[in-house]
Order: C-alpha cells, then sequence, then structure tokens
C-alpha cells in the first residue's frame, strides 16, 4: 500500500475496521485437582465434568484410592469443570505404576506423548499403567492363508468367532485396496477390545470397544480419506490399547502385515498364518498399581498446572495428608502456584487428617498445622473432614472437605458471582457427605476464625454449613475475605484477557479511550450485581506521561469499593412503654 494514498489509480477501496472489542466473560470455577487413580493419562491434565466420566477416565477405586476419588466426586456435585491430573510415584520405575503388554511383562508408559518418545517392542500396550490393564484381551478376526471371505473354512471360522455378533460381516477387500496399484487382497480385519477378567468393566468378558474393517496395510485409507491402518486407528481413538511392533515371526519373514501394498505383482494379505506367531488373541500382562504417593510425587503433578497460560485454572484443591509436614508442605506450594507463580487463582485447603480424624482436641491441633500455612489471601481454609461413603468398596471413609468447599464456591459463581461470600446458609450447605469429623462448638469456632479457618458446622434440621468466609490472610484487609479476593481475580484475569487487544497499538488519547470504554461496562455490570460499590478507571495523560509512553508502556489504573459480606449481625430489642413515640425513641437511643 501506498504511504497516503490506498491505489495509485481512481479506485473503490473498500476497508474493515474491528472497534468491538469487549471484555470477555471468563470461567471463574475451573479447578485444578491432583491425585492418585487407578487408571487414565499420567501427568496430562484431563477436564472431567460428571462422575460417571470421572470413572471412566480414570477408574473406579479401590480401598487405597478412594479419599482421592471422592474429593474429585464431590466436586463435580456442585460443578462440572475439574481438570484433574493423575499422579504416580516419581522414583525408579519398578516403584511406579506398569502398563500391562501382550508380552506379559510390564512397562512404564505415562502417555500419548511419552508412548511416541519410546521404542518399545510388545505388539500391544495397555494404554494406561495400572493393574487393571492386564485384564484386557485383544481379539482379531482375519482370514487365514489360502482363504477367502467367501470361502467355507473361513464361514466356519467366523461363526465360531467370540465376538462375530459384535460385527455385520465377514471382513475382506477395503475399497482402498481394490484401487491400489497391483492386486491387492484380504486386507480387512475386525478387532475386538475384551475387559476379560472384568477388572474394567465389573463384568468378565465385556467388550469394551470395537474396530470394524480396519486394514492390516500400512497406509490404508477409509471410503472418505479417513486413517484405516490399524495400527493408526488403535492409536488415535482406542481408550484401552496402544500398538507398537509387530511380534509375529511370520512378520519377520516376508508376509505382509503392517507393510504398504506392493506396486505390481499381488499383494495377499492373507497370506499369513495368523497376526501373531501363535494365536489370534492375546491377554496383557504385567501390569501393575502403584505405592501411596508422597508430598513430592503430588508436587510434581501440580507442575502442570504453573503456566497460566497453557492451563487456565481458578482455584487448586488441595489433597489431604496424615501428617501435618506433610499438608503444610503441600498447601504451601499450591499458595505458591496461585499467589505468586501464577497469580490468577485460589488455593482450597484443609488440616491433615490426624488433626481432625479422630484428634482428641482437633481445634488446638488444626491451629498446630494451619498456623504454619502461608499467610496469603490466595489461600481459603476449612476446619473438617467428610464422612461420605464409598460405593464401590462398601465402606465409609474420611476425605478433606477442601474438595466440597471449592465446590461450593464453584457453585456460588454459576448460580450468583464470584463476589458472593460462599458461606451461610444460602449457599454454603454441604452436600453428599454423612457427618463431619467433629462438630466446632462457638468458642472453637471463634479461636479457628481469628486465625483465618472457616469452620464448617452442622445444625440440627440445617445440614452441614461453611461457616465462615475467610482468606488466610494475617492482617485486616479487603482481602481477609473470601468474595473479595475471588472479585478481583475475576476482574483481573478478564481484563487482562481484554488488554491483550491493545498490545503493539499506539499509546495515544483514542488507544486509551478505546480501553476505557471497554472496561468500564464490565464493572458497571458487577456494580449492577452486587459486587462493587463503587468504581473509576483511570488511563490517560495524567498515568501515560511522555516518559512512560517512550517505554513503550501504557498504564491503566482501576479503583474499586468492593462490596462486603455480613460477618456480624446485631439485633437490637428494645420494650417501650405503651405511649410511647417510635419517632422520638429511635432518635434518643444510642445504639
Amino acid at each position: 500500500m501506498a504511504l497516503t494514498a490506498p491505489s495509485l489509480s481512481p479506485a473503490i477501496i473498500v476497508r474493515e475496521f474491528d472497534l468491538t472489542p469487549v471484555v470477555p466473560n471468563v470461567d471463574t470455577s475451573l479447578s485444578g485437582y491432583v491425585g492418585a487413580f487407578k487408571w487414565g493419562p499420567v501427568d496430562v491434565p484431563t477436564i472431567v465434568q460428571t462422575e460417571e466420566q470421572l470413572a471412566s477416565v480414570f477408574g473406579v477405586p479401590d480401598e487405597e484410592r478412594a479419599v482421592d476419588y471422592f474429593s474429585a466426586a464431590q466436586f463435580l456435585r456442585y460443578s462440572g469443570n475439574l481438570i484433574v491430573n493423575r499422579s504416580i510415584p516419581t522414583g525408579v520405575v519398578t516403584d511406579s505404576a506398569l502398563n500391562a503388554t501382550s508380552g506379559g511383562g510390564g512397562i512404564l508408559v505415562k502417555n500419548e506423548e511419552h508412548f511416541e518418545a519410546q521404542q518399545i517392542n510388545d505388539m500391544f500396550i495397555a494404554k494406561y499403567p495400572g493393574l487393571i490393564g492386564s485384564s484386557i484381551k485383544v481379539a482379531v478376526f482375519a482370514i487365514e492363508s489360502g482363504e477367502s471371505a467367501e470361502s467355507a473354512n473361513t464361514i466356519t471360522s467366523w461363526n465360531e468367532w467370540e465376538y462375530a455378533d459384535k460385527f455385520d460381516a465377514i471382513p475382506g477387500t477395503s475399497e482402498w485396496a481394490k484401487n491400489q496399484p497391483g492386486t491387492v487382497l484380504n486386507d480387512e480385519t475386525h478387532i475386538a477390545i475384551v475387559d476379560e477378567n472384568g477388572l474394567i468393566s465389573g463384568t468378565k468378558n465385556t467388550v469394551l470397544e470395537t474396530f470394524s474393517y480396519v486394514s492390516v496395510a500400512k497406509g490404508a485409507k477409509t471410503v472418505d480419506g479417513g486413517e484405516n491402518f490399524f495400527k493408526n486407528v488403535l492409536n488415535g481413538f482406542s481408550n484401552f490399547v496402544w500398538m507398537s511392533e509387530f511380534d509375529s515371526v511370520d512378520m519377520v519373514n516376508g508376509f505382509f502385515w503392517g507393510k504398504a501394498p506392493q506396486i505390481s505383482g499381488t499383494t495377499n494379505y492373507a497370506d499369513n498364518v495368523s497376526w501373531s506367531a501363535d494365536s489370534s488373541e492375546v491377554t496383557l500382562g504385567g501390569g501393575q498399581d502403584h505405592q501411596a504417593l508422597d508430598v513430592g510425587d503430588y508436587m510434581v503433578g501440580w507442575d502442570q498446572f504453573e503456566d497460566a497460560e497453557t492451563l487456565d485454572v481458578s482455584m487448586l484443591i488441595a489433597p489431604g495428608f496424615n501428617n501435618a509436614e506433610d499438608q503444610v508442605t503441600i498447601v504451601n506450594d499450591l499458595t505458591s502456584i496461585a499467589a505468586t507463580i501464577r497469580k490468577d487463582c485460589l488455593a482450597v485447603a484443609s488440616p491433615n487428617r490426624n488433626a481432625v480424624v479422630g484428634s482428641i482436641d482437633p481445634v488446638q491441633d488444626t491451629l498446630a498445622t494451619t498456623n504454619r500455612f502461608s499467610a496469603s489471601s490466595y489461600l481459603a481454609v476449612d476446619n473438617n473432614y467428610l464422612r461420605v461413603y464409598d460405593k464401590y468398596n462398601d465402606n465409609y471413609i474420611y476425605i478433606p472437605a477442601a474438595s466440597t468447599t471449592a465446590g461450593i464456591m464453584a457453585a456460588t459463581d454459576y448460580n450468583y458471582g464470584p463476589w458472593y461470600s460462599p458461606a451461610g446458609e444460602r449457599r454454603g450447605e454441604y452436600f453428599g457427605a454423612t457427618n463431619l469429623a467433629y462438630n466446632a462448638r462457638k468458642a472453637d469456632r471463634d479461636e479457628l476464625y481469628k486465625k483465618g479457618v472457616n469452620p464448617i458446622i452442622q445444625y440440627a434440621g440445617r445440614g452441614m454449613l461453611l461457616w465462615g468466609d475467610k482468606t488466610k490472610l494475617a492482617r485486616p484487609s479487603a482481602f481477609d475475605r473470601i468474595n473479595v479476593r475471588r472479585l478481583f481475580l475475576a476482574l483481573e484475569k478478564s481484563i487482562s484477557v481484554a488488554a491483550r487487544n491493545f498490545l503493539f497499538e499506539f499509546n495515544d488519547e483514542f488507544t486509551r479511550s478505546e480501553f476505557v470504554g471497554i472496561v468500564e461496562p464490565l464493572l458497571r455490570e458487577v456494580q449492577g450485581r452486587r459486587g462493587i460499590q463503587d468504581f473509576h478507571v483511570q488511563c490517560d495523560e495524567e498515568n501515560n506521561t511522555p516518559a512512560v509512553i517512550d517505554r513503550n508502556e501504557m498504564v491503566a489504573s482501576i479503583f474499586i469499593k468492593p462490596a462486603r459480606s455480613i460477618n456480624f449481625i446485631t439485633l437490637n430489642f428494645v420494650a417501650t412503654r405503651t405511649g410511647a413515640d417510635f419517632e422520638e425513641i429511635v432518635q434518643r437511643v444510642n445504639f
């Protein structure tokens, strides 16, 4: 384009300018959780929206993993915005979880990236680490050497195949194969992934998934151009197995499975004794569950949440350890991530288990732990453990209340807004629990609350309620309240995202006015929804001096008077004589 005119000759030039940026809506209820699970990807934060999905992706728990599982499930009672990261021990492989393999010896494959980075010789590998991978059977039906889809032997084999009823018809030659150079025959196969021992589905020999008419020819495609080479199909779409290298002796000796068709002549993929050396099905073996996670293992899992630009999250839910030392370590680590590294989320925690469950003096034991937590407005602490029913192991267990407390905050976001207090009878009820580890008396609650620990109480006929909305900030401040801290987190995140639109623009009156013009409507909306008493946005020549402009900066100051939650109510009852004038009494009585 020319310096001044958009054209060097007469012309009609149409240009379009976008002056419609707004402050985006951000999710303030996305919560992060790290735990020990029986199944599922390792070191891959995964969004889970329901308990059914939690069980499907990460497996139903055994007794050793029930606390982490039901902590996550409790949050999902309130919100479908949980990002779960499965962690395993970080020590030597023999101490870690192992994937079952077709060779029967367990190996460690954490996730897809880890699988692709390894050279693995076993033909099939369970998708994820864990003992339940040893329940997986891979069954394949293919045409044998010297036969065709129409031959009597093939039809007999098909009728006798245990999983034939899961597929439409006998596999044969794909349309893709028919269109290849030379003659290509019998490249199709059917694959069934079976839960042989019932460790995954709960019922033996349940067919978990099927793959119909996939091709054993490398490079094969479906009629619409999709991937159909069975190795790539399994690796791309199976929830239960990886496929690496062929292990059949027959493959090595020159048969065609896993190879591209010959350019000329005949490529008959039925010229194989079987897909494996001696069988058309194999049960994986060598899967291994891991030992209990230590605090370092959880911290490694939480490292996945440190980058705010790659993973959006608004709350970090601390696990519960038995001893105080581990609890202090993990909670202070999460608080550091929230307050120092990310600066856009809130850590939510409970005390250590031994301080609460079965403790003779749970208040003093709780304070002995929580007094060592970081004194930060980016941390909210409750005082209790919840008794919940473990339906998978027919047992009652105690879990940290922190995940449910975070769930209450998430539900408050959805129904009201993050600037509302999550506590009290209107918003602070705990669902899904049968009891508390202990019910703090008024004197106990006073002692806990002045130290920044929010009590959970149980009133007869009222249920279990969050009875406090403090952060762990030690000094008096507006930010010593959860609703104020979360109000600012929500506003800071939204306005920061909107501010990206102004990077690399000119720092002039037009740009600054545009910025103010998109921020003020958001603040007015929050004010209208009772989150802000008043506000003022300054972005002009006073705070954007020539020195600021020369540093390629733009400064905007946003002043906010946050709404405050009620923590104390005084009710004055005044008895008066019969003929008293109320207006006169109200004016005279000094309350």
